[in-house]
C-alpha cells in the first residue's frame, strides 16, 4: 500500500533531506583539502587530524544534547541554529593561518553546528511527520548524508582544482546559509509545539528507567560496534586499497561507490523495518559484514578489496534511520530524541575509536590484518548482540 501524506510532512522531509545533505557533505569536504592545506601551510597530517578528531566527540556530543532538546524545543530554532553556527564554522575555515585555527573551527564551531543540525532531532521530527512509515521516510532523510558526499564532494573536487582549498570553505558555508533559507520555513517551529499542547503527551521512558532495562544495553553495543567498524573502513579503506595495488583512481572511486551502495542498502531497510521491525535489517548487516570481514582476512587480492567496500558499503547507513525505530518500539516517544542521541554519540566516539585504532595498528605492523580481526569480532558481537532484542519490546 502506498503511504498516504499531507503536503506539510512532505515539506517535513524534504527539509530534513537537505539539511543532511549539506551537513553530510560538509563533514566528507575536509578529507579533499586535507593534503593542499598541510602542503601550503606547512602543517603535518597530524595536526588537521587532531581538528578532525576533537570534531568528532564534538559534534557526537552536540548530537546527544540537540536530541534531549528537540523533545521540548523548537525544531526550527534547532536545526536553524545548527545550520548557521555549522555554516559559519566551515565557512571561516577559509581563513585559517595556524593549526589551533582549525581546532576552534572545525574541532568545535562546525562541530557545533554540525551536531546539532544532524541526524538526531532530523529523525524527532520525520517520525512525528510519519509515525507509520517512520522506518523508510527516516531511511529516505538519512539518504541525504550519502547523496551530500557524493554531490558535493564531486563537486566541491573541481572547486579545489579551479579555485583552491580556500575556496571550497567558502562555498560550504554558503551551502548551509542557502538551506537555512530553504528548509527553515518546512520545518516545524514553536507554534506547531503550542497547536499540539491539546493532545496528551506522549507516553514512554525516562532516561533512567531505559537505562534499568537490558534491551537499552544491548542497543548501546550494538550501534558501538557498529560505529567501530563504521569509522574504521570509511577511513582506512582508500588507503588499504591502494597497499594492495588499486590504482589511486579507482581506490579514490571506490568511497564514492560505497556512497551508491549505502544509498541502497539504507532505502532498503527502511523499507524493510516497516514490514518486520528494525532488528532483522540490522541482523542481516551485521551479517554481511562478517562474511567480508572474513573474505578480506583469507584473501586480499583487487577484486575481494573491490568486493569488500561495496558489500560494506551497502550496510553503512543501515543502522541510521533505525535508531528511531529501535528507541520508539522499545521506550516510547516520550524522550526519543535525548535517547536517540544518547545512542548516537556512543556509535560516533566508538567510531572514531576504531579509525584511530586502525591507524595504530597500521603504523606497528605496516599492514591492517590485526585490525581486520579485530573489527570481524566486533561484527560477530553486533550480531550476538542484535539476536538479544529480538523479543518483542513493550508497546507504547
Amino acid at each position: 500500500m502506498l503511504m498516504r501524506t499531507t503536503p506539510r510532512a512532505e515539506f517535513v522531509l524534504a527539509a530534513g533531506f537537505l539539511v543532511l545533505f549539506v551537513g553530510g557533505g560538509a563533514r566528507f569536504a575536509i578529507g579533499l583539502t586535507l593534503k593542499p592545506m598541510a602542503e601550503q601551510l606547512s602543517w603535518g597530517r597530524s595536526e588537521l587530524g587532531l581538528a578532525v578528531a576533537l570534531f568528532q566527540v564534538v559534534s557526537a556530543s552536540c548530537m546527544f544534547i540537540a536530541g534531549a532538546l528537540a523533545d521540548r524545543v523548537s525544531l526550527k530554532l534547532l536545526l536553524g541554529s545548527g545550520l548557521f553556527i555549522g555554516g559559519v564554522g566551515i565557512g571561516l575555515m577559509s581563513l585559517v593561518r595556524a593549526p589551533s585555527h582549525a581546532l576552534v573551527l572545525y574541532g568545535v564551531v562546525f562541530a557545533i553546528g554540525n551536531g546539532t543540525a544532524s541526524i538526531i532531532p532530523v529523525g524527532v521530527m520525520v517520525t512525528r511527520a510519519f509515525p507509520a512509515r517512520a522506518g523508510l521516510t527516516n531511511a529516505v532523510a538519512s539518504s541525504g548524508v550519502s547523496l551530500g558526499q557524493l554531490v558535493m564532494v564531486a563537486v566541491l573536487a573541481a572547486v579545489l582544482i579551479d579555485l583552491g582549498w580556500r575556496s571550497v570553505f567558502v562555498w560550504l558555508g554558503i551551502a548551509h546559509l542557502v538551506v537555512l533559507a530553504i528548509a527553515v520555513t518546512a520545518i516545524p517551529g514553536r507554534a506547531d509545539v503550542q497547536a499540539t499542547k491539546t493532545i496528551p503527551p506522549p507516553s514512554g521512558s525516562t532516561l533512567r528507567e531505559a537505562a534499568g532495562t537490558g534491551r537499552f544495553w544491548f542497543l548501546l553495543g550494538i550501534y558501538a560496534m557498529c560505529g567501530f567498524d563504521d569509522f574504521f573502513v570509511s577511513t582506512h579503506v582508500v588507503a588499504f586499497a591502494q597497499d594492495r595495488g588499486v590504482g589511486v583512481f579507482l581506490a579514490g572511486n571506490l568511497l564514492a561507490l560505497m556512497g551508491l551502495t549505502a544509498l541502497i542498502g539504507v532505502l532498503v531497510a527502511g523499507a524493510w523495518s516497516d514490514r518486520v521491525g528494525p532488528v532483522w535489517p540490522t541482523t542481516a548487516a551485521f551479517a554481511a559484514r562478517v562474511g567480508v570481514f572474513v573474505l578480506i582476512s583469507l584473501d586480499q587480492s583487487a577484486t575481494s578489496v573491490a568486493v569488500f567496500a561495496l558489500v560494506f558499503g551497502a550496510t553503512f547507513l543501515v543502522t541510521a534511520p533505525l535508531t528511531v525505530v529501535f528507541v520508539r518500539d522499545s521506550f516510547g516517544m516520550k524522550n526519543l530524541g535525548a535517547l536517540t542521541g544518547l545512542i548516537t554519540m556512543v556509535h560516533h566516539i566508538c567510531g572514531g575509536l576504531g579509525a584511530y585504532l586502525g591507524a595504530r595498528i597500521f603504523d606497528a605492523t605496516s599492514r591492517y590484518d590485526v585490525a581486520f580481526t579485530v573489527m570481524l569480532a566486533s561484527s560477530v558481537i553486533g550480531l550476538v548482540l542484535t539476536f538479544q532484542v529480538r523479543r518483542r519490546p513493550p508497546h507504547f
